[in-house]
């Protein structure tokens, strides 16, 4: 079922920045429990885009283990396919880039930057994807924590008029700077930016940069407290800090803080990660953030 890479010598030799020969496609599909087509159309992209969020979460726990976030291909296969963990934007876009295109999609990397309106601009610290498929074009996002459950289709000029999936709304929208378009979701009746992306081509040593920043800099969120989050059928279910919430369509949100014990269990039997005891009890000794 599974493709298994270059069959021409052109595509053997053509140049790989991404690293996309090295996928392990069999493993990947095997750890997102996909058995689906995999021509490249809209169909198995929003197939393949579920089976992930709903296989692989979203999480920054390498950062509170002291271990650091290695953003190259191999580093993300080994920890995100093989060793059966999640991992945060740069590590999830690359790795669903890198499917894609070893399917036959056309895919664009973007940098965005989060935060609603009204803020001061902050640094392109979000990986996102645009994809082509069946002659049209789609915002396929599988690491931003709570990201769509499904990819959005954008139009000829980028944008996109409000379009549901399982009950969550969205919109694509012009931003005011130059080639950039805002994300926004339907929040309690209300329109909230997520992020901007830009429309300017995005290198390997660009996710490096930012991802350095991201899991160094003290002021970022992701070097402080832990955070992870898992999207579900009918839920976002994410943990920030001890601060643990359900998100349901309309954004409903149901939060409680966490005891130790409840935050140790929740790693397995909510994200489905698995740690040693060793390292089960530095995460729970790691600083607990606004939670």
């Amino acid at each position: 079922m599974a493709a298994t890479g270059p069959t021409t010598p052109d595509e053997a030799t053509a140049p790989d920045e991404w690293s996309v020969r090295n996928l392990d496609l069999d493993a990947y599909l095997q750890r997102i429990g996909y058995d689906g087509p995999l021509d490249p159309s809209h169909a198995t992209l929003a197939g393949l885009h579920r089976a992930h969020l709903a296989a692989i979460p979203f999480e920054n726990l390498d950062l509170m283990l002291g271990r650091g976030v290695r953003v190259d291909f191999d580093s993300i296969q080994a920890k995100l396919v093989y060793a059966n963990r999640g991992g945060y934007c740069y590590e999830q876009g690359q790795l669903f880039g890198a499917v894609l295109e070893r399917l036959g999609y056309q895919v664009d990397r973007l940098l965005a930057r989060v935060g609603p309106d009204g803020e001061p601009v902050r640094p392109r610290t979000h990986l996102t994807l645009r994809v082509g498929a069946d002659g049209g074009t789609w915002l396929a996002d599988v690491g931003f924590g709570n990201s769509p459950p499904g990819p959005l289709e954008l139009g000829k000029t980028n944008t996109s008029a409000p379009q549901e999936l399982d009950g969550w709304t969205y919109e694509i929208a012009p931003d005011d700077a130059e080639e950039t378009w805002k994300v926004r979701e339907l929040q309690a009746g209300e329109w909230v930016t997520l992020y901007r992306y830009e429309d300017r081509p995005v290198y390997p040593a660009d996710v490096v940069l930012s991802n350095h920043f991201t899991a160094t800099y003290p002021e970022s969120w992701f070097t402080w407290q832990p955070i992870v989050a898992r999207r579900y059928p009918d839920a976002v279910h994410a943990l920030v800090g001890r601060m643990y919430t359900i998100t349901t369509p309309g954004h409903v949100k149901n939060r409680r803080t966490l005891s130790d014990e409840e935050f140790a269990t929740s790693l397995s039997d909510v994200f489905g990660l698995t740690f040693t005891d060793e390292e089960l009890a530095t995460l729970v000794a790691a600083p607990r953030g606004a939670g």
